[in-house]
């Protein structure tokens, strides 16, 4: 008998629709307090997640939903580098 294995869901900050993690972008706080997107979901530090659309960004940065997340400010060149680094939208 195979064995399923189990999907990891996450929430999307933006929409908040809960996804498999593969599907979402993790935006991390590093321990030094550093914050950058995480395409790889392998780097230390404390986790958000984001759909790959810049719309969800867009909201989650008008709602400060990462902000609440992570309990500090985020400069606004920290969310224009997110939204850079972003795939293109459809």
């Amino acid at each position: 008998m195979k064995r399923v294995r189990k999907v990891p869901m996450r929430m999307c900050t933006g929409c908040g629709e809960m996804r498999p993690k593969k599907e979402l972008v993790r935006v991390v706080k590093s321990p030094e307090g550093e914050i950058t997107l995480d395409l790889t979901g392998r780097k230390p530090g404390r986790g958000a997640y984001v759909c790959q659309r810049r719309e969800c960004l867009r909201v989650a940065r008008k709602a400060k939903r990462l902000e609440k997340a992570y309990q500090c400010a985020i400069p606004a060149e920290v969310y224009n580098r997110l939204e850079e680094e972003l795939p293109p939208d459809e």
